[in-house]
Parts: C-alpha cells; structure tokens; sequence
C-alpha cells in the first residue's frame, strides 16, 4: 500500500477514537535525520496529520534512542524541560529551534512510583532531538506536558520489554507513548546522495514489518537471532531499543498500522506504525 493511503487509513482509525479513550494509542516513530524537524517532507508532514487526528493527551511519555544511560534508568521530572540539540554539522536554523513544552512531573512521579526498584527521578535532563523532532511537527503548539525515560544501555532487550510492560498502565491514565528510534539504522553506511536503499536494509525492515504484523515478540525481543543481517542493519542497538518500548506498552486487543514505510538515506528505515484499541479501530489492520 502507497504511503498517502497507509497514513490515510491511519488517520481514519485515529479520528474514530473518543475525545477521551479509554486506553491511548502507542506510537513507534523512525525519526531519522534532524533536519526532518524543520523541512516539509513526507515524513513531518504525516507527524503533523497524527498530532491532528489524535486525541489530546494529557502528557507523552517519550522513550528516545538519544537517551543512554548506564546501569539505571531515569525518569525526567522537571517542570520546565529544555530543548536539547544533541547533534552537530547541521545549518543554524535546526540549532535555533526550542520545543517549550511544559514537563509532566505528576505523570513522571506516577511512572517512577509502579516500579521504583528500577527507576530513579532526575531532572538532569531534558528534551532531546528524537523527542522534539517529532513532536515539533505533530504538537506544533507545544501546549501538551511531555516528559521522558532513560534507556539503561547496559541491560539486555528483555529488560526492556518486561520494564514497558509494567509502564503499560500510563495509557489508561491518558499518557500517550511515544517510542522514537530507527528500524535501520546504520549511519556508517548511509549516503546522503542516493534514495537506493541497500539490500540488506530492505531486508531487515521487512523481517521487523513482518514480525510485529504477526506479534512475534519473541522474535523481536532475540535481537542476536538476526545475524550478521541484524548486525549490518544496527552496528549499535540504541535505535532499536525503543521497540522494545511500543511492543511492551501493546495491549491484547491493540491493532497495529503502519505508515512511513521508506528506506531514507539507502540505510535509515523510517517505517513506524500506531498500535490503536481494537474496539475503535475499523476491522482489518492495514500493513
């Protein structure tokens, strides 16, 4: 299916969501190059029509590969989040641009209070560029509270999984989640020159596309099952990580839809998709 029509279709089942849902949507955004934030593309134009379409929620919890930590995680619980511009090389207008949304340290507190054995508050942080990127497009306003958690690099894909299962709760208290990584992701090789995407990317983002169609957790939680493949597609795992997040929030009757199905720089996959309550969705899920 053509990417107009996926995302239409998308914006069909988001609409037909209640003001107020009893459960809200789970979103896993390839946010790919910065400069995506501030130029009209496919890509930001369909962040823009998802902002429209959903329900407003009362915070975004934001799970961003640009957030590492090292044998802990955290949760940012500071009132007033900055802008942070965690890249280098780009023209001045994407270093001006600020994201000024309030923080959510109530909803950060509540996520730290269902598993405080394993996450730790700070306010040592704030808005990274895998968070405001997106959301400059599809919150524009930047009225909604947003807040993130941290990724502890150190501990393996089923930690993270488990943890976004017992975070799975957020959803019903209106928090809307928002996992941001790439499905490819391999910067050594990518080519700023050549919409070719390489082989092996139009591979792996198949298997993962495939995989999550059919709930194969399992598949996706084993991500040394995939190889020299896997390997070639993430030389590091941190933009996979956030996967990890969307398919541990997913809830039994959740369907998923996909959209930005686009191979961007011969080995950046921007595919995402929305996993939406069935009991709103139209039947037949779209992939």
């Amino acid at each position: 299916m053509q990417h107009a029509t996926r995302l239409s279709y998308l914006m069909q089942q988001l609409q037909a969501l209640p003001a107020t849902p009893e459960s809200m949507p789970v979103l896993f955004v390839g946010h790919g190059n910065p400069m995506n934030a501030v130029e009209c593309n496919d890509f930001s134009k369909s962040w823009s029509a998802i902002g429209r379409a959903l329900p407003k929620p009362k915070a975004i919890l934001s799970i961003s590969a640009h957030w590492l930590t090292q044998g802990v995680t955290q949760v940012l619980t500071t009132e007033k989040p900055t802008t942070i511009h965690d890249f280098y090389g780009f023209p001045p207008a994407l270093f001006e641009q600020q994201y000024p949304s309030p923080g959510a340290p109530e909803a950060a507190l509540q996520t730290w209070t269902i598993a405080p054995s394993i996450i730790e508050t700070t306010e040592d942080w704030g808005l990274d560029h895998g968070t405001w990127s997106v959301l400059l497009s599809m919150f524009p306003q930047a009225d909604i509270p947003v807040y993130q958690i941290s990724i502890d690099y150190r501990k393996p894909p089923q930690f993270h999984y488990d943890l976004a299962n017992r975070l799975q709760s957020l959803r019903k208290k209106g928090v809307l989640v928002m996992a941001s990584g790439n499905l490819v992701h391999n910067l050594q090789k990518m080519q700023w020159q050549s919409a070719t995407p390489f082989d092996w990317a139009i591979e792996f983002n198949h298997l993962m596309k495939a995989a999550i169609t059919d709930r194969d957790d399992a598949k996706l939680i084993d991500f040394n099952g995939f190889g020299s493949l896997g390997k070639m597609a993430h030389p590091t795992y941190d933009h996979y990580l956030p996967l990890l997040y969307s398919l541990g929030m997913r809830n039994r009757d959740d369907e998923v839809f996909f959209f930005n199905d686009v191979i961007d720089m011969a080995s950046v996959s921007m595919l995402s998709f929305a996993y939406i309550p069935r009991e709103s969705a139209h039947s037949g899920s779209v992939v």
